[in-house]
This record gives structure tokens, C-alpha cells and sequence, in this order.
């Protein structure tokens, strides 16, 4: 069984780390604070300091962050993911970044033998809790073959969409569409208040 690492332990990664726990895979997690690196490891978790700490000892290594500085900083920044890398390693990114970093990552840290999916996430806190997300992925095929029992502990949907990068434009287009059906009955009241009336 694929021994899996969590870093980003928020509103959404940390439901999604419970998750691939209670799915038996042996888990080493680690966020900025440690209330919930607690709360995991009371529950069976193997905490960690940093996330170089959690790549060296992982098959997998997933990261749930804010923004793209953010997943760039604890992959390649001082004790990131890059400093405990080796070869075989999967890296897997459920956070909504710019597909130009998720390439970028995917670049520096296949120099070391890593393969990198961006696997961002639908489906809100209430979907990360019932591991019924729809995750998409771009990356290697063999990757997303190999950490697909992963995935299937986390959601109900998953999508290979292609190469690297393709995941995160494939969750900019579902974000648009949500966008627009949240917006069109405005519109349509709009419409139809400045209809003249017969």
C-alpha cells in the first residue's frame, strides 16, 4: 500500500487527509499550524516538521494551499518537497493555482525523478468530508494509474485531462460555468424587468 503524505491541513485538506486515513493508508502530515497535524495524529497520522520531512519518507505526497506562491514555496522553497525528493515519488497538488505553475513545479521537480499531477478538487468542504469530490488531473498517465486508489479514497469523479497544467485549466473552465449559472437567473430578471409591458 502507497504510504501517503498531506501537506495543507485547512477546511478542505484536512477532511481530505481523514479521508485517505480512514482508506488504511499510512499518512505523514504536516500544516503551518499544528492544531489539525494534532488532531491527525491523535487519530493515527505520522506527523512531520516540514515538507521536505514528509517527501523523504513517502510514496505520494500531496499539498492543499491558498494560492501558487504558496504551492511553489513549499514545493521548491528551503525544506520543501524538493529537498526530501527521490526517485518514484508522486506529487500530487489539490490546490487552485495558475496552470503556469503547476507546469513550472512539474519541470523543476521532474529533474529529480518526481512526477507531478495537478489535481485540483470540486466540490466544496461538505465534498472533501464525504470523499465525494470531482478531482481533475493533468500529469503522467502512469502517475495518475498509480495514485488512483488514492483518489478514489477522496472522491467519486476523477479525470485524467492530460499533461501538466491541464487539471488547473480544466478547473478555471468548471469555476466559469459555476459562475455563470449562479449569475444567468440575474440576468434573466434583468431581462425581464426591462421588458415594456403589454
Amino acid at each position: 500500500m502507497l504510504k501517503v503524505g498531506y501537506i495543507g491541513l485547512g477546511l478542505m485538506g484536512k477532511s481530505i487527509a481523514r479521508n485517505i486515513l480512514k482508506a488504511g493508508f499510512p499518512l505523514v502530515v504536516h500544516n503551518r499550524s499544528r492544531g489539525a497535524v494534532n488532531e491527525l495524529a491523535a487519530e493515527g497520522a505520522i506527523p512531520a516538521t516540514s515538507p521536505a520531512e514528509v517527501a523523504e519518507q513517502v510514496d505520494v505526497v500531496f499539498t492543499n494551499l491558498p494560492d501558487s506562491p504558496d504551492v511553489e514555496q513549499v514545493a521548491l522553497g528551503d525544506c520543501g518537497i524538493m529537498d526530501g525528493a527521490h526517485p518514484g515519488l508522486v506529487f500530487v497538488d489539490n490546490s487552485t493555482i495558475k496552470p503556469v505553475t503547476a507546469r513550472h513545479i512539474a519541470h523543476v521537480l521532474g529533474e529529480k525523478g518526481v512526477q507531478c499531477l495537478d489535481a485540483p478538487v470540486s466540490g466544496g468542504d461538505i465534498g472533501a468530508r464525504n470523499a465525494t469530490l470531482v478531482i481533475m488531473v493533468g500529469g503522467p498517465a502512469e502517475a495518475v494509474e498509480r495514485v488512483m486508489p488514492v483518489f478514489m479514497a477522496m472522491g467519486k469523479s476523477v479525470t485524467h485531462i492530460g499533461e501538466s497544467g491541464t487539471g488547473q485549466i480544466a478547473k478555471a473552465a468548471n469555476q466559469v460555468m459555476v459562475a455563470a449559472q449562479m449569475v444567468a437567473p440575474i440576468i434573466h430578471g434583468l431581462f425581464s424587468l426591462s421588458r415594456p409591458k403589454t
